[in-house]
Order: C-alpha cells, then sequence, then structure tokens
C-alpha cells in the first residue's frame, strides 16, 4: 500500500477537502482544522498493512484533530494508536488527560473517544493502529495505560519498534514476513499496555513475555539460516546468552526443542507441496536448517511416526 495523499501534486483551492478525506480514510472520523488557511497548507499521509495492525504516518502543516463524542460513538470497530512523534510538539488531551509530546516521545491515542490533537508549524508522526479486539484488553485497562505508558519499562522498546515500522514502511509491509511483523507489533502493544496500566508490578513478567514473543517471531523469519541458535538469537535482542535462557526457564519453554519442531513443520509441509515436487528430501531438509540428512530423517520420525519418505508416498507426491 502506497500513499494515501501528497498534496504536492494538488491544487492549493483542493488541498482541504483532499487532506479531509484522506484523514477519514486513514484515521478515525474527526474535524481538521488548519492553523493558517491562507498559508501553505501542505501535508503526506501514507498507509500500511501488517495484517493484524496498520502502520500510518502523517507530516503536515499545523493541524488540529478534534474528534467530538458524537463522532466517537459512531464508530463500531474500537481502534488503538501507539504514535512516536517526530517533528514539533504535540498537544494531546482525552478523558480528561493533557500531555505535550515532544519529538521522540511516544504516546497512546483511543481512536474510539473524544480526543483534541494538534501541533504547530510543518509536524510529523509515526504510529501503529491495532484495533482493541487484536489486543483482546478490557477498554478500561488501554484508557488506564494510555496516560501511564512511560511508567512501564516497555516504553523506550516500544517506542523504537514504531519508529523503526514507520522509517521503511514500504520494504516492511511488502516482505514476506509482514504479518508476522504485524502479529508481533500486537504482543508486544499488549504487554506494553498491560505494563502502563499496572504501574510496574507486573512489569519484570511483562517484560520477559515481550522478550520471548519478539524471539518467536524472529526465529520464525530465520528458521532456513543454518547459523540460527540461541547465542545468535540472544545477540539479535541486546540479551546475553544466559538471560534468554533464564526467561525461557521461566517461562518452561525449551527455545532448542521449538526451534527444531517449527523446523520440521516448515518441512513437513513443503515435502507435500507443489512446489516442493522437484526438490529430493535432503534438499528440503537443508532448507529448513538441518545439515545432515538422517538426522533430519530420524527427527521426523520420531515427531510424525513416519519417515520423510513415508510421509510423501501417502501424501501421493
Amino acid at each position: 500500500m502506497g500513499f494515501v495523499l501528497d498534496t504536492v501534486e494538488i491544487p492549493a483551492r483542493d488541498r482541504f477537502e483532499a487532506i479531509f478525506a484522506a484523514m477519514m480514510a486513514a484515521s478515525a472520523p474527526c474535524y481538521v482544522i488548519h492553523e493558517d488557511l491562507d498559508g501553505d497548507v501542505h501535508a503526506r499521509m501514507g498507509v500500511w498493512d501488517l495484517g493484524s495492525a496498520t502502520i500510518f504516518t502523517n507530516r503536515s502543516s499545523g493541524i488540529r484533530l478534534l474528534r467530538t463524542a458524537k463522532q466517537a460513538r459512531q464508530d463500531v470497530a474500537p481502534v488503538v494508536a501507539l504514535s512516536v512523534q517526530q517533528q514539533a510538539e504535540g498537544q494531546h488531551e482525552q478523558l480528561a488527560v493533557r500531555q505535550v509530546v515532544v519529538p521522540g516521545q511516544l504516546m497512546a491515542v483511543d481512536l474510539s473517544a473524544p480526543y483534541d490533537f494538534s501541533w504547530s508549524g510543518t509536524g510529523a508522526a509515526g504510529c501503529v493502529q491495532i484495533p482493541f479486539e487484536q489486543l483482546g484488553l478490557p477498554v478500561d485497562l488501554i484508557r488506564r495505560a494510555a496516560g501511564n505508558l512511560r511508567a512501564s519499562p516497555l516504553y523506550e522498546l516500544f517506542t523504537e519498534h514504531v519508529t523503526h515500522l514507520t522509517r521503511d514502511p514500504d520494504r516492511l509491509s511488502a516482505d514476506a514476513g509482514a504479518a508476522s511483523l504485524g502479529a508481533a507489533t500486537v504482543e508486544l502493544a499488549r504487554a506494553l499496555l498491560t505494563s502502563a496500566a499496572h504501574s510496574g508490578r507486573r512489569a519484570r513478567a511483562v517484560l520477559h513475555e515481550a522478550l520471548l514473543t519478539r524471539v518467536r517471531a524472529y526465529v520464525r523469519q530465520h528458521l532456513a539460516d543454518p547459523d540460527l541458535r540461541p547465542a545468535t538469537i540472544a545477540a539479535a535482542h541486546n540479551v546475553s546468552l544466559r538471560y534468554l535462557y533464564k526467561v525461557c526457564a521461566q517461562a518452561d519453554f525449551s527455545l532448542e526443542q521449538w526451534i527444531i519442531g517449527e523446523r520440521l513443520q516448515g518441512a513437513r509441509e513443503e515435502l507435500i507441496r507443489p512446489d516442493g515436487q522437484g526438490r529430493t528430501i535432503a534438499m528440503i531438509a537443508q532448507r529448513w536448517g538441518f545439515a545432515d540428512p538422517t538426522h533430519f530423517a530420524r527427527r521426523f520420525r520420531a515427531k510424525y511416526g513416519v519417515t520423510p519418505r513415508e510421509w510423501r508416498r501417502a501424501s501421493g507426491v
């Protein structure tokens, strides 16, 4: 998905309507009030799909987005936006909480409730939008967390995550792992909001849960990498191998066995797919990180009760 709007090609007299229409399509219905009606009104907005989450970016001249109670009541699918301010100070008010959001800071907006957000001069922000139903959290918890994000130990982690998502959304949304990335983003958001709502009481447990979520997503994206092992996974997440093992042990989660299971499942599916018919069993085993075909066959039989060859033959391939 490309940009929703770039006013550089739109005549000045038509920009107000174009910006309003794009904002309605990309975010929640609201009033769009421009700071300087006689000045250079401009905007560049984009929306990208990550499956269970959406990336939305906006860079524009001074603007105010005012969502009334009446508009909020019209929505049938509540959404939370977790946004990082990129340029200019954002002024945000919602549910009797006022915030000044400086560049580099994260804020949460419940798009199902009234809000008032603005910036002066040219400003920019990038966010992820997640439907409440994807988060699976009570509305009161999400709203309680929105005003307390900075109390969570996951605040900087998630802020950095959103910053990276909005830096190159074209490439990320077009990648084969986009849906997995969206799912991981939802998990991280759930951890952040839960942590913020509980004011640190479950901070350590939530932090561990978030790390495991990121590890699972990383592993799924690198299953075919023969160098994938706990040490490289720990390094990729800036934690020690000892800490990674500790977190896994506390969750009763065997990282090595889970990786083997995921690889076996991937190989099992490829063995009977039409596009895998031209590959030998050894080739498929190697593609899924098994350097030794004999070791692969032994593991496969232990898990599924048949050899890879028997599985392929029984499937008619």
